[in-house]
């Protein structure tokens, strides 16, 4: 395992791979302005201020006849830069070669090449970011939506760490309390009520439990919603898909069977990313291929969060029954089936709902009404849409906002889209459930302590408070180099 060192001046390709109009070679460390000076021909990097921008010419000191190329050196004095270091940001042209042979010569004047994440790494070290935030700085490179990009950034400013930050605190006082009372134990002093304390723990353990609870939903807006597109073949599920991509990206035919296997494609909609997958036709058939197509639909109606279930007018009693208990037995926990009855323009009256349809619902609704939780979470009514003509495709991609659970509340930046923080939380939300049992038992304040120290130990992770080498090693291999 590479040991860093950080002592050591690094450099790193910052923009992206490949050739560009320019291209961003960071340099940080104790001797970044100095190793850049070495190569630097222009104004002395070591006399000018510090956030300025400076033109000049990179040369080898070795050959400085033959000018490698010329650029922008802008300078950033410690303390105050993103790693806390001294750091230069040499821009040059984008061509590959000059960046290689730029990195070459910073490395042969003085410099290392920066290991995944570094940079971060060494922002987090110098006390610029905690762990929280340090893990953010990736979600905001990759974010590839608005939502996405929102919960990133409201964690790159400090947004969730004040949260994590603030029960800690809370956890603290009632955790000094009972040392307190441990130290005096001989004198059997309670400095605080148990009631009052089984109280204060209750609500921080409902507040934590929310808090891991938005995980499932966080994640989903980060990587983007899955949502599967199922029916009968010849539902028109190709054709929504390429509606909703505006694109023709999947193949459209009336012969039944044309989809064997899963076509997924990406689009954002009301800045939420949603990843569509396309499914084979569910229907009894010989075919070998196309069953395997049949059963990759079931697992991509398990996986996601969201189920278009797509209908036609024509379709039979017997055949909606059979398809509706068959979503139903491979739909997550918690996933919603939304029902879309397709080919509105072949209706009669567009406000038509064949009687099949109409009983599904009249069923969730009796369960409803009995008191009864149906197994399955159906919209109030079918969304009547046109895949061909596009009619309602706009109230099709309302209700898909709508169940994506993304509202414009600061609360919904509040988010947890990390699985480590996600685990810590459910860790502490446990240990402190432990607590609160044993406060109603009258336990032991040592045993109650010690429970308390576990869910203080928990969130303290979250924010890097308590960190292991191993566990920095982890995080920071999955960063790009230049960050």
């Amino acid at each position: 395992m590479y040991q860093y060192n950080d002592s050591d001046t690094i450099c790193a390709i910052s923009t992206a791979p490949g050739c560009g109009g320019i291209a961003v070679i960071r340099v940080s460390g104790p001797d970044a302005i100095s190793i850049v000076d070495k190569i630097w021909r222009g104004k002395p990097l070591s006399s000018v201020g510090t956030h300025t921008a400076h033109l000049g010419t990179i040369t080898d000191p070795e050959n400085p006849t033959e000018p490698l190329d010329s650029g922008v050196a802008t300078v950033f004095r410690a303390p105050g830069t993103f790693t806390g270091e001294d750091v230069v940001e040499i821009s040059v042209h984008g061509s590959v070669w000059i960046q290689r042979e730029l990195i070459n010569l910073l490395i042969r004047t003085g410099c290392r090449l920066a290991q995944p994440g570094e940079y971060t790494r060494r922002a987090f070290a110098n006390g610029k970011l905690d762990l929280a935030q340090a893990e953010a700085v990736a979600d905001v490179i990759a974010a590839s939506s608005r939502s996405a990009h929102r919960l990133a950034a409201s964690q790159m400013r400090g947004d969730f760490s004040k949260r994590i930050g603030t029960l800690r605190e809370k956890l603290i006082e009632i955790a000094s309390l009972l040392e307190l009372e441990l130290d005096f134990s001989e004198e059997d002093v309670e400095f605080a009520s148990r009631i009052h304390l089984a109280e204060l723990v209750k609500n921080l353990h409902t507040e934590i439990s929310r808090l891991a609870a938005t995980f499932s939903t966080g994640s989903a807006l980060k990587d983007g919603i899955p949502v599967a597109i199922v029916g009968e073949p010849n539902a028109g599920k190709s054709t929504l898909l390429n509606a909703l991509l505006n694109e023709s990206r999947a193949i459209v035919s009336d012969i039944p069977g044309t989809t064997r296997d899963t076509v997924e494609d990406t689009i954002e909609i009301d800045g939420v990313m949603y990843r569509f997958i396309d499914t084979a036709g569910l229907r009894e058939t010989s075919d070998h291929v196309e069953n395997l197509g049949i059963g990759r639909s079931f697992e991509a109606i398990a996986r996601a969060r969201i189920v278009i279930w797509l209908v036609t007018p024509d379709i039979s009693q017997e055949k909606l029954a059979e398809l509706h208990t068959e979503i139903k037995k491979h739909l997550a926990e918690g996933a919603t089936l939304l029902t879309v009855l397709n080919k509105t323009d072949l209706l009669a009256s567009p406000t038509d709902l064949p009687h099949p349809l109409q009983s599904i619902f009249n069923d969730n609704h009796q369960a409803e009404s009995q008191g009864h939780i149906p197994s399955t979470k159906l919209t109030e009514k079918p969304i009547q849409i046109s895949a061909s003509t596009g009619h309602n495709i706009d109230r099709l991609t309302q209700a898909l906002h709508t169940l994506s659970g993304v509202n414009d509340s600061a609360e919904a930046d509040l988010m947890v889209t990390n699985a480590r923080h996600y685990e810590a939380l459910t860790h502490a939300a446990e240990s402190l459930a432990r607590v609160l049992d044993g406060l109603q038992a009258n336990l032991s304040g040592d045993f109650i302590a010690q429970d308390l120290r576990e869910t203080i130990h928990h969130l303290s992770a979250i924010t890097g408070t308590i960190t292991t080498t191993d566990l920095l090693t982890s995080i920071f291999q999955n960063f790009c180099i230049g960050k």
